[in-house]
């Protein structure tokens, strides 16, 4: 299955090296295709390579690692890491779809999306909210770019 993220899509879940699970807010889908592979295709499909994306980001924010991007600009698309995006384990959460988020256990934090799909991902509370504020900083220097 050749996947895009688009307005829908919650979650991209890595489950290994060639395998993802992609969560929509109607659909739950597995790709036998790494959760990097999905975001760079998804990328090139709206215009730039993820690589592009990402220096994009850097540029604006000013940071080096788990680097939010914009899949799509038009619509807001806003996806971030929650750890190096080449890992195996890397999922990568839509900005936009989160409704809310709390630690459940150490190094563990539920996330609960706009539509009540909920994910726990293996990752810190600290983590997620820093990955929500620098994904939502980016979102707002965006905008207000395109505001100027």
């Amino acid at each position: 299955m050749n996947y895009e993220i688009n307005e829908g899509t919650l979650a991209v879940i890595a489950n290994g090296e060639e395998k993802t699970r992609v969560l929509e807010d109607e659909y739950d889908y597995q790709i036998s295709e790494s959760a990097f592979e999905i975001m760079d295709k998804s990328c090139k499909y709206f215009g730039s390579s993820y690589n592009g994306r990402k220096e994009g980001s850097k540029s604006i924010l000013g940071v080096e690692y788990k680097v939010p991007i914009v899949v799509e600009d038009s619509k807001n698309i806003i996806f971030f890491p929650t750890t190096s995006p080449h890992d195996n384990e890397c999922i990568w959460l839509s900005l936009n779809h989160i409704k809310d988020y709390y630690q459940t256990d150490y190094n563990q934090t539920k996330v609960i999306f706009d539509n009540n799909k909920e994910i726990v991902i293996p990752i810190s509370y600290r983590s997620i909210e820093n990955q929500i504020l620098r994904s939502a900083r980016l979102e707002s220097l965006l905008r207000n770019r395109k505001n100027s």
